[in-house]
């Protein structure tokens, strides 16, 4: 679960705790950076592990809330002879855990951070920890487009300054031993959606920096062109995968939140629906009205549009009626999907969600031996995988 949909759930959660994997040393199985929100009630969205460490966080909330303090939580799965883990433990890696309760400008940032992220952009969030980590202050920044590939440890961070209450850190629970780091590690280290650094001689004994910002991106959206009964299943597994799905239909008796739901909705005509939607160059794209004219329609405005992906559902020669004329548009994937021998809608739509995630994360289909353009949908005549 993304930042973007953490932010939405904590501005509806009374009494929530942030969890973040602020450290990971060794095999783990979500990255250094990934955040969780708990709640007093016992429920979780999001994981930070499969499983093995969730309990033990969940159990530290009521505390957490109560106290109004942060906490450090260290799971040390490294040492082969440590068996106090029990059997449910099989990561091998060290990773420490940051609890941070929601509530004051804290609660107040990740709201406007989650406005940020709605709107399209970069968002940073800047933790620095004063006073031999007994206090945390927050800062939050917008990225704007033509800050994005600034040098993130450079970056200046002074603009938008919102300072937050300032949150006592009484509570460290180990483990097991802590680690030895060298003279690097404790300097400097970035790992993803993380930037973190010292800027003092104040190393904590974790070899956590004073400065810790991450970086998150807003949720992938998924526009739907086309509300028929294939696409049900489309959003269904979008939806699962992360992704922000609109759908837009000029019919309107299709385009209901019975058959869609947690789906954004905008009925009309591609030419009435294409302004409300402000599409932007990391917006994901997919024809399936199976609507000749209404498609051609919908290209021409996306010709002068900037976008991530364009999926194009049916055959070749159908998608090539429909550019006919037009200027050579970008990141087209025709036949929509990855080519896996799917037959029938829900194979379909596992196939065209398995090339929005690939996309996604820049995979080489090639690289895994995944063919192009030569296995039919059986049902409806539609290739699957080309371009």
């Amino acid at each position: 679960m993304e930042m973007h949909d953490l932010c939405a759930i904590a501005a509806r959660e009374r009494r929530c705790v942030l969890a973040t994997a602020i450290k990971v040393e060794g095999h783990a199985y979500r990255k250094q950076g990934v955040s969780m929100l708990l709640t007093e009630d016992g429920t979780m969205y999001g994981s930070i592990s499969p499983g093995c460490l969730e309990s033990d966080i969940q159990a530290r909330v009521s505390r957490v809330l109560d106290t109004k303090q942060m906490e450090f939580a260290e799971y040390d799965m490294r040492p082969e002879d440590d068996l106090s883990w029990g059997e449910t433990i099989g990561c091998g890696g060290l990773i420490i855990v940051l609890l941070e309760p929601v509530c004051g400008e804290f609660r107040s940032i990740l709201q406007k951070m989650h406005e940020c992220l709605q709107s399209g952009a970069e968002t940073m969030l800047i933790r620095t920890f004063r006073d031999h980590y007994t206090r945390i202050e927050y800062d939050w920044k917008r990225i704007e487009s033509d800050e994005v590939d600034e040098n993130p440890l450079i970056a200046k961070h002074q603009s938008n300054w919102c300072p937050s209450r300032v949150l006592p850190y009484d509570h460290v629970e180990n483990r097991s031993r802590s680690p030895v780091l060298s003279d690097e590690q404790h300097s400097q280290y970035t790992s993803n959606a993380i930037i973190a650094k010292n800027d003092s001689a104040s190393v904590h004994p974790w070899g956590i920096p004073e400065q810790f910002t991450s970086k998150y991106t807003p949720t992938p959206r998924l526009i739907i062109i086309g509300a028929g009964n294939d696409v049900v299943p489309v959003v269904r597994l979008a939806r699962a995968a992360g992704f922000r799905v609109v759908v837009a239909d000029w019919r309107e008796s299709l385009c209901t939140s019975e058959r869609f739901s947690g789906a954004e909705l905008v009925p009309g005509f591609p030419r009435e629906v294409m302004p409300l939607l402000n599409v932007n160059n990391r917006d994901y794209i997919i024809l399936m009205s199976h609507q000749f004219p209404r498609e051609r329609e919908l290209l021409e405005i996306l010709v002068h549009c900037e976008y991530a992906y364009l999926g194009v559902m049916g055959s070749k020669t159908r998608t090539a009626r429909l550019l006919d004329g037009l200027p050579r548009l970008k990141h087209v994937h025709s036949p929509v999907g990855l080519s896996i021998g799917a037959d029938g809608p829900e194979e379909i739509a596992i196939s065209i969600v398995a090339e929005l995630i690939a996309c996604i994360h820049k995979i080489s289909f090639e690289s895994y031996g995944v063919q192009r353009g030569n296995v039919v949908h059986a049902n409806d005549g539609h290739c699957s995988g080309g371009r």
